[in-house]
C-alpha cells in the first residue's frame, strides 16, 4: 500500500496532467463508477442466491 509521500507524488503529478479544474468532475465520476459497480455486485450476488435457491427447489422435487 502506498504511503503518505508516495500519495502526495501522485496527487501533484494527477494536478499536472489534468489541471485543478477537471478533478472535481473526475472525481464525481469516479464516485459515480464505484456506485454502479457496488449495485452491480449487489444484483449479482442476489440473483446468484436466487438461482441457487430455485436449483435447491428442483433438487428436492
Amino acid at each position: 500500500m502506498p504511503s503518505g509521500w508516495e500519495w502526495l507524488i501522485v496527487l501533484v503529478l494527477v494536478l499536472v496532467v489534468f489541471g485543478g479544474s477537471q478533478l472535481p468532475k473526475m472525481a464525481r465520476n469516479l464516485g459515480r463508477a464505484q456506485s454502479e459497480l457496488k449495485k452491480g455486485l449487489a444484483d449479482g450476488a442476489a440473483e446468484a442466491e436466487a438461482e441457487a435457491a430455485k436449483n435447491d427447489r428442483s433438487d428436492t422435487d
